[in-house]
């Protein structure tokens, strides 16, 4: 998603971005621009010869000044295609995470070190997440630079009634995808534990993944199907934070999510727990409610506490606004990364 924002923007500025998507899919993205597909097989992740090949004419035809990673299998990809294919132009990669919690072995490391001797840069999305690479891969400090990831504008739809609008509330909602690191199992206990003080309360999930179908037999077996409501991938995610009373995040991996930046611009209350650069953003009791990882008694009092309608909740979320607006609009991130680009000598 941000890599459509982005590459959005970058058009924008007169440039042109185009978006390489790796292995096929069927979510729409907010991005009008050039696509291509490599067809890549994520069984074949390592032995991809074909879809190396594919990014290798792709470069061939567009000539492009510099070849952005943005995480996860499109590094390997890149670096890959490259070493085969023996074309020039230098690799970005965006480091979007918190890597060491991935990274745990001596194997891994030296493999993941491999691939990014190869990149030119890396953008990692907060300062934690720089200090965390340059930790686990010192020799390659000087590449790192620090670019947040960023959030549009958005014009929110009146006129229509909204699904969360008809919910027992206080709503509470968590947008996300159904995977580990988004910590789904505990959050149904957390939630259980407020219904005892906020019987009315209704949960909302926004996102899919593979631990989707666990979680939702989870909130059956709980008796708390009539309470949780599941919505899928959707594109209007920020139209469910703007009509939530709060977003809940108890990741225990995170680099640094724009949903919480979405959730400051909507004047949406957060409660998250503190991992990774979400404490660069979510200042307790300034602009947001941050927990200890794994203190679940404290995250649901803060939950209870951001319900209440008082004035230092006003102030709270009004300096969650004016920070997003600040500093962490796309348009602003854009030029940031365009600067990264500018200072790679190929």
């Amino acid at each position: 998603m941000f890599a459509s924002q982005l590459a959005t923007h970058i058009n924008a500025k007169g440039h042109k971005a185009i978006i390489v998507f790796v292995f096929p899919g069927k979510a729409p993205l907010p991005f009008t621009g050039v696509t291509k597909h490599l067809n890549g097989s994520p069984n074949k992740r390592f032995w991809d010869l074909k879809a190396w090949r594919n990014l290798a004419q792709i470069i061939k035809e567009e000539k492009p000044d510099i070849i952005q990673a943005n995480a996860g299998d499109t590094l390997k990809y890149a670096v890959l295609s490259k070493l085969f294919f023996k074309w020039k132009q230098p690799i970005v990669f965006r480091n979007a995470s918190t890597i060491s919690l991935y990274i745990k072995t001596a194997s891994a490391k030296m493999l993941n070190g491999f691939f990014f001797r190869y990149a030119s840069r890396v953008v990692s999305v907060s300062k934690t997440s720089a200090t965390d690479f340059a930790q686990l891969f010192p020799q390659y400090k000087e590449r790192i630079v620090t670019v947040p990831i960023g959030i549009e504008e958005t014009e929110f739809r009146t006129g229509e009634e909204h699904p969360l609008q008809r919910a027992s509330r206080p709503v509470l909602v968590h947008v996300g995808g159904f995977t580990y690191e988004k910590n789904h199992v505990r959050l149904i206990e957390i939630f259980d534990r407020i219904l005892k003080q906020q019987p009315n309360a209704s949960l909302h999930f926004v996102g899919s993944g593979p631990l989707q179908g666990q979680i939702e037999e989870l909130v059956k077996q709980k008796g708390l199907a009539p309470k949780v409501h599941f919505y899928g991938f959707r594109n209007d995610a920020m139209q469910f934070i703007k009509n939530a009373d709060v977003l809940l995040l108890p990741s225990i991996i995170e680099g640094l999510p724009g949903v919480i930046l979405e959730a400051f611009y909507c004047k949406t209350p957060v409660v998250a727990y503190y991992v990774g650069g979400i404490g660069e953003v979510v200042i307790n009791n300034k602009t947001g409610y941050l927990v200890p990882k794994g203190n679940e008694e404290l995250f649901v009092k803060n939950v209870l506490a951001a319900l209440q309608d008082t004035a230092a909740n006003q102030q709270l979320v009004q300096n969650a606004w004016a920070l997003v607006m600040n500093d962490y609009l796309n348009t602003r991130i854009a030029t940031k990364f365009l600067e990264v680009y500018n200072s790679i000598k190929q």
